[in-house]
């Protein structure tokens, strides 16, 4: 009887399908408001680029990724962590669902004030070492710009994602369709913001009051210990709380080299342009390859055990395993692909009509950026399908591994990709870099 009934529940249990249809008009909202935020995001860059404190401490650029990259390292994957508990029943009661959300949340926050301090020593040590240059008070502001920073905007972007996946629960949407990607779309702005003023404010206290970066540093570090308590009362979180810090804190790395090919291109005046376009081709790359890996980690937790990967994933790895075939996440892999050019087209309009930039959308220009967003998601996609069936392999669960890696790649591949382009650009004449400014 016992085993009659566990078949029930497993036949109760199984994936509902979606139509490519549905499936793409669910995915379109939330990518549509993430671009957007991308969008404004490469905005607010533009601006505060020109800023006292950008314009004297450029490796503020480099914790430009690294930051930006948190939400990828720490909200897409709570995001993922939740949508799968969601689809697999692990907050229908509701003290389990609050035990889940309070420990996930205090386990971000520990996670956040670290990875935002190593993302500034990582910054002055990719920055001034080659040059041989240290000040003190620049790196102290650093580190408290970061950790600042981090700490507020992963605060922030933590409770909105609750919020957005207990919603769609209840509205009956997929969480792993809607949760990444409006996980992305305030992200950059609100992480762009905050460091921007926080900066500045910082900047502007360097001469009378000195201490203060210090304080500020001091104050957000000393709040870590009671985010560890509170993170290892909850099993879940307390796993992660020690075995969840390798793909953080290489994202970090990643995502650093990625700020620092940003730092030296937009220092040559001629590349001024990029800034503008590093946030939505970065966010776009990242919020497409974390939809596919919440959903391939929902159907590998549905359908197997870990350790064990379906039949089709067996063998090596080649790229039309990612796209062709009738299964869902080939047809999820078909739909992302299919919504970049559309998705770039509309937000390098937006960014044309709203007069921001240094760039002209010439025919040429606009072949070579989109080529370039089409080769990096391409590249993400492929680079999804085979990591995480390699980390569910390992008994790794997916959705804390994965997204970290994934969307530090989507920065570093963005930014290289990026950077070629305008480089190329410069070479065949395609060049004017005082539009906008």
């Amino acid at each position: 009887e016992e085993e009659e009934e566990e078949k029930k529940e497993e036949a109760t249990r199984k994936m509902p399908k979606e139509r490519p249809l549905a499936m793409a008009l669910q995915i379109l909202l939330p990518f549509l408001l993430a671009g957007f935020g991308t969008v404004s995001a490469g905005m607010v860059l533009d601006i505060v680029q020109h800023w006292e404190a950008f314009k004297n401490i450029t490796e503020i650029f480099i914790l430009v990724p690294a930051l930006l990259g948190l939400k990828g390292n720490l909200e897409m994957t709570l995001a993922s962590r939740l949508s799968t508990a969601v689809n697999v029943g692990k907050m229908d009661s509701p003290i389990e669902k609050w035990n889940l959300i309070i420990g996930n949340l205090a386990l971000k926050q520990v996670q956040a004030t670290v990875v935002g301090f190593l993302a500034a020593v990582a910054a002055v040590i990719l920055g001034w070492i080659p040059e041989g240059k240290f000040q003190l008070s620049h790196a102290v502001l650093l580190c408290s710009s970061s950790v600042a920073t981090a700490f507020i905007a992963s605060m922030l972007q933590g409770i909105i994602m609750v919020g957005v996946i207990v919603g769609s629960k209840k509205t009956g949407v997929n969480p792993d369709n809607v949760a990444t990607p409006i996980a992305a779309s305030f992200g950059d702005l609100i992480t762009l913001a905050i460091l921007a003023w926080i900066s500045q404010g910082l900047y502007n206290c360097l001469d009378n009051h000195p201490y203060v970066s210090s304080l500020v540093c001091a104050f957000f570090l000393a709040l870590t210990p009671l985010w560890i308590v509170i993170s290892s009362k909850h099993p879940a979180s307390r796993t992660l709380l020690y075995s969840g810090w390798e793909p953080v804190i290489t994202a970090m790395v990643i995502s650093s080299i990625g700020g620092l090919i940003l730092d030296k291109t937009v220092s040559d005046p001629n590349l001024a342009g990029i800034v503008v376009y590093t946030p939505v081709i970065n966010g776009i790359g990242g919020n497409l390859v974390a939809i596919q890996s919440s959903r391939i980690s929902t159907h590998l937790h549905f359908h197997s055990m870990p350790g064990e990967v379906p039949e089709e994933a067996k063998g090596c790895y080649y790229p039309c395993r990612t796209f062709c075939g009738a299964g869902a996440n080939h047809r999820s892999a078909q739909v992302l692909l299919l919504l970049v050019v559309p998705g770039h087209l509309i937000f390098l309009y937006t960014i044309h009509l709203m007069k921001s930039g240094h760039t002209t959308l010439t025919p040429i220009f606009m072949t070579v950026y989109l080529a370039a967003a089409l080769l990096q998601v391409f590249t993400l996609l492929c680079i999804a399908d085979w990591m995480v069936h390699c980390m569910w392999r390992n008994g790794k669960d997916p959705d804390s591994f994965c997204i970290p890696y994934l969307t530090a790649l989507g920065d570093l591949l963005g930014t290289a990709l990026l950077a070629l382009s305008f480089h190329f650009l410069w070479v065949i004449g395609d060049q004017d870099s005082d539009v906008g400014d």
